[in-house]
């Protein structure tokens, strides 16, 4: 009997367990909404607007010698050109779209027979390429805005670049700096005035 009542007991429990929902356990919190996305930031300054014209309208513009060196990569002769012994302060532009390339600060005399110059003056304003014509590997530098072919670049130039960059002088235009303006007069103190005329007195 006392075995018979035991079992009862474990049947009855069994019984009460099936039958009885299980707590539910508490769900974790739901996870924090993720922040927005940031907002792409805006370009810190716009694209150089590229100048394109038909290779009609270059001849039109240029002078036969200024349209083989920038439009077909021509070089002119050493020691020809305008600009390869210019000392004059100012600016050289490109003589096709008239961006400025290079300072009269950064030019030097490299004995090449070419306008040589160690930086540009904004190297933005500059592209290079490989050039690997008549079997040589060189680096071609052209206009950054209308890809007027310029010349070469060169690691034999001066220090801080060690740059020599070796360009034609039919594919520059030359601005001349303008003359500076005279500092003010110093300014004089006021006569004193003059004592007065004792005859005039008379």
């Amino acid at each position: 009997m006392k075995h018979a009542g035991l079992w009862q007991l474990v049947i009855f429990g069994a019984v009460l367990r099936a039958v009885t929902p299980l707590a539910e356990e508490p769900s974790a919190p739901p996870p924090p909404p993720s922040p927005p996305a940031a907002a792409p930031e805006k370009a810190t300054a716009t694209a150089m607007k590229k100048v394109v014209k038909s290779d009609a309208e270059w001849r039109q513009l240029l002078t036969p010698e200024q349209y083989h060196v920038t439009r077909r990569k021509g070089t002119e002769r050493a020691f020809t050109g305008a600009y390869w012994n210019h000392k004059e302060p100012g600016v050289y532009r490109c003589v096709c779209c008239g961006l400025e390339l290079f300072a009269s600060d950064h030019k030097y005399d490299s004995g090449c027979g070419w306008p040589s110059y160690w930086r540009p003056l904004k190297p933005e304003h500059i592209g290079t390429e490989p050039d690997y014509s008549f079997f040589m590997v060189r680096t071609e530098v052209h206009c950054a805005r209308c890809g007027a072919h310029l010349g070469h670049v060169f690691d034999d130039g001066p220090q801080p670049t060690g740059l020599r960059y070796c360009i034609n002088s039919a594919a520059l235009k030359f601005e001349p700096r303008p003359p500076a303006a005279p500092p003010p007069a110093a300014q004089l103190p006021a006569s004193p005035p003059a004592p007065p005329d004792p005859e005039a007195t008379r």
